[in-house]
């Protein structure tokens, strides 16, 4: 699979992509500037499919096992990565914009970002799409932004994934919760403040762009309440 980028953030990506030697990512083929050969998916299982039809718990402990390998230490230092902070400069605008649950989760974000633990090399868009199928590879991920900082932030986007049905379905976000935090090993409120903070960004983007926001605000809305219960 040749990919080609064209924007910055792309490029960024595939150098993070080589840096995991094939370690819970597609294996780097070639590289040169913005063009990156990538091994092929040749598997039929979707992930996205296992969420709508009854396997919910099944694809988020997937992708948490994948993640747990993409933040796995290694003995070479990572290429440059944009800091989280950078990434979420557009969440503020936005929130003295529009207020309500963007004022909410632009003040979480500030509260975490000041306070990042466990710094790693972070993927960026971890969602069902990004986690395929390799057959006898097994699952591994694709397509990262390249960021660095708190390795809790990988696992927020999954939750407004893989579509507005699953997403607002009654008690989802509170049972993956409970599912991604314990195969993650994460604190189940700081995990929900990311949710919150990602949702939120997200959400800005959406707007900005001339998107439909309404899962990304609705996902927020629903982690807010349960922060607040």
């Amino acid at each position: 699979m040749l990919k080609v980028a064209l924007e910055a953030e792309e490029e960024v990506g595939g150098a993070l992509m080589e840096w995991w030697g094939g370690e819970g990512a597609a294996r780097v083929l070639a590289i040169e500037r913005n063009a990156i050969l990538l091994e092929r998916a040749q598997g039929k299982a979707s992930l996205a499919d296992f969420a709508r039809h009854g396997r919910d718990d099944e694809a988020s402990r997937i992708i948490c096992a994948v993640v747990t390998k993409l933040h796995a230490p290694r003995t070479e230092p990572p290429p440059y990565l944009v800091p989280l902070q950078r990434w979420f400069r557009e969440l503020k605008p936005a929130a003295a914009a529009h207020g309500g649950i963007l004022a909410a989760s632009a003040a979480t974000a500030r509260e975490l970002l000041a306070a990042q633990r466990e710094v790693v090399a972070l993927h960026g868009d971890i969602h069902h799409g990004n986690i395929l199928d390799f057959g006898e590879r097994g699952w591994l991920a694709i397509d990262p932004k390249g960021l660095i900082g708190e390795r809790g932030f990988d696992y927020a986007n999954l939750f407004c994934n893989p579509d507005y049905e699953t997403a607002s379905a009654p008690g989802r976000l509170a049972c993956q919760i409970e599912v991604v935090a314990g195969t993650a090993r994460l604190e189940r409120r700081r995990l929900l403040e990311w949710v919150l903070a990602w949702a939120g960004l997200s959400a800005a983007w959406h707007m900005g762009d001339g998107t439909p926001p309404e899962t990304a605000l609705l996902v927020a809305e629903i982690a807010a309440a349960q922060l607040s219960v």
